[in-house]
């Protein structure tokens, strides 16, 4: 009995969300006439005025809350299973072997090869059966231009493909004993969908750095950064340095410990030319950036160090974010209104997001501009008077230590009167 009432009393705690306590607004627009799934992308600005993790976002049809599921865009997740080589050896003065690929679509394959200073062209095929007929897929150029600071890449760039075996042929320097296997990157069910939260053509040279400074919202996720060289140099490979400071606020007390900078690195390249008869394209010009959400605005800091090289003509960077999709049935003909806003709500549990089932074409509907909701009302304050009014507590204590001292005061003379 003393659980069910104590549970009572911790729901009647909980805020309720309500319509008047939202500071912001977005109408749905473009929703259909038809009952059914329909899905709005949620843009960085949302992020910016709701509460962390999108806590207080509401979904209403008039009055009526409606439950809703937030589904966000996979990336491409890469496996680092190594998938030791069959079959390895020699022939034909070529390094030779065979790959038990696992079910399911794949795309890259990421070779698992020792040594340096390599320029290598792999043929690979493919067959549904070890010892059918082969398939070829294709020529590839793996190379370690360490020497040259111009990198190293043993991705196999294959189109999406599915056989159970692959045949691979390297020809270069690369011997049996150099390769010990690979990993693959599975191919997800649609490609990742990302959106701009801050963009900038501003490069500031710092010394032999290149610099980009960033100001990102609290609130907003980022998830990568994207570089988009000039023509030059045609050829490049830097380390880039990426640091995420959340901006100076006041602290609640001198106690409060300043949130701490996130930092990461990686690196970038690009390679077209011909070299020792082998063509070489290559490009990695996105990094995965360390998805940290930040109760302050924060300032992003993307340094590229360009040593003894030219720096890279940047035409733009950009901070994307993965896109965020909020889901929901829509009843035909109705009008809903997205509510963010309310600092004191926690992030709602629905049966609906437990229960929910992708469609594959859902009605893709769009969120209106932001307003101001025009009923908008403070939420009251229903903390103890003590919590609301911290100071008349130490006034009252200082009153109490200053009676207590008078009266204490008064009974030492009284003891030291004489009779």
């Amino acid at each position: 009995m003393k659980h069910y009432a104590a549970l009572l009393l911790l729901s009647l705690a909980v805020p309720a969300p309500e319509p008047r306590y939202f500071a912001n607004e977005r109408a749905i627009e473009n929703l259909p006439q038809e009952s059914g799934q329909a899905c709005v992308s949620l843009e960085p600005a949302i992020f910016a005025h709701a509460a962390s993790q999108l806590a207080d976002l509401r979904l209403y049809r008039g009055t009526a809350e409606t439950p809703f599921v937030i589904q966000t865009s996979a990336p491409v997740a890469t496996s680092q299973e190594i998938i030791a080589p069959l079959n390895l050896g020699r022939q034909a003065g070529q390094t030779v072997f065979d790959l038990a690929m696992p079910a399911g679509s794949y795309s890259d394959l990421q070779l698992s090869i020792a040594g340096h200073d390599f320029i290598a062209t792999v043929v690979v095929s493919g067959s549904q059966a070890q010892g059918s007929v082969q398939t070829r897929i294709g020529s590839y150029t793996i190379f370690d231009l360490t020497r040259q600071r111009l990198g190293r890449s043993t991705v196999l760039h294959l189109p999406a493909s599915d056989y159970r075996f692959l045949h691979l042929r390297i020809a270069g320097p690369i011997a049996p004993e150099n390769v010990s296997g690979l990993s693959v990157e599975r191919l997800p069910a649609s490609e990742p969908k990302y959106l701009t939260v801050a963009v900038s053509s501003q490069i500031v040279q710092k010394g032999r750095d290149s610099v980009i400074e960033f100001s990102v919202p609290l609130h907003v996720p980022v998830d990568r950064i994207v570089f988009v060289p000039g023509a030059e140099p045609a050829s490049f490979s830097r380390v880039v340095k990426v640091s995420a400071s959340p901006v100076a606020q006041h602290p609640a007390n001198d106690r409060t410990e300043p949130p701490a900078t996130v930092a990461s690195f990686g690196s970038l390249l690009r390679v077209h030319r011909v070299q020792d008869g082998h063509r070489i394209d290559e490009e990695r010009l996105t990094l995965t950036a360390q998805s940290t959400t930040f109760e302050s605005p924060t300032k992003w800091i993307v340094l590229i160090e360009n040593g003894d090289d030219v720096p890279i003509q940047l035409s733009s960077v950009r901070l994307e974010m993965l896109e965020r999709n909020l889901c929901f049935e829509a009843s035909g003909g109705a009008a809903y209104t997205l509510y963010y806003g309310d600092a004191a709500l926690a992030a709602p549990r629905y049966d609906y997001a437990s229960l929910f089932t992708a469609q594959v074409n859902p009605a893709r509907v769009e969120a209106g501009p932001e307003k101001a909701n025009a009923d908008f009302q403070a939420r009251p304050d229903i903390r103890p008077f003590t919590e609301r009014h911290p100071v008349l507590l130490w006034i009252a204590l200082g009153l109490v230590i200053l009676l207590l001292g008078t009266v204490a005061l008064r009974s030492v003379k009284v003891i030291q009167t004489p009779s």
